[in-house]
């Protein structure tokens, strides 16, 4: 079986460096069109979770979490994440 979420080198290190200035991060993946369909990087507890929300496993110390129902209707992806430099 294949990780449900994975992530780049990059992509580890810039959460590594979070979790240390911010401290415990987690992932929710958002169900929204365009930019609103990246995940929202948030510290632990700022978003709760509800019954209905999965956890597809961690990266770097962080959960990566989706809603159950989005997850079945867009076909189980994996997901990867990756850093881009911003604007």
């Amino acid at each position: 079986m294949h990780a449900r979420v994975s992530a780049t080198d990059a992509a580890r290190g810039a959460i590594e460096a979070l979790t240390r200035a911010h401290g415990r991060l987690m992932f929710f993946q958002s169900g929204g069109c365009c930019d609103g369909s990246s995940p929202i990087c948030l510290t632990v507890g700022e978003l709760p979770l509800s019954p209905h929300d999965l956890k597809l496993g961690e990266v770097a110390g962080a959960g990566f979490y989706i809603d159950e129902e989005l997850y079945e209707r867009w076909n189980r992806p994996s997901f990867v994440l990756d850093v881009s430099p911003g604007a």
